[in-house]
């Protein structure tokens, strides 16, 4: 089971990622958005911002979130740093249920380019 510092540094290699990104997944990563990321089995989230091509987390919580972002992500700890590293397919992920995204329709349609 991934630990709590493993997560984090999966979500500071994904905004580094974002941060290089080219093309129509820049134009995505470029997005302004509140954005959380609840890691199921380790009841933790880590809250904060996307903005100017990378993931800033300014808080980790204890728990679910408590408020709604923008962004919202909801997975494992071991599918996070599997998904940061290219071991998972983000689509295959979301569609089997293991890794959950809920944003605004204009958002997801943004976000299919990052992902």
């Amino acid at each position: 089971m991934a630990t709590i510092e493993e997560c984090r540094a999966a979500l500071d290699k994904l905004s580094d990622n974002m941060q290089r990104a080219e093309g129509d997944a820049r134009e995505a990563a470029s997005l302004d958005r509140s954005v959380s990321c609840h890691i199921k089995d380790l009841d933790v989230t880590f809250a904060g911002r996307m903005t100017g091509g990378r993931i800033e987390v300014h808080e980790t919580l204890q728990g679910p979130p408590r408020e709604k972002a923008q962004i919202r992500l909801a997975m494992t700890g071991d599918d996070l740093v599997a998904l940061v590293d290219g071991e998972l397919h983000f689509a295959r992920a979301w569609g089997s249920g293991r890794v959950r995204l809920e944003a605004g329709l204009r958002d997801l349609f943004h976000l299919r380019k990052l992902l």
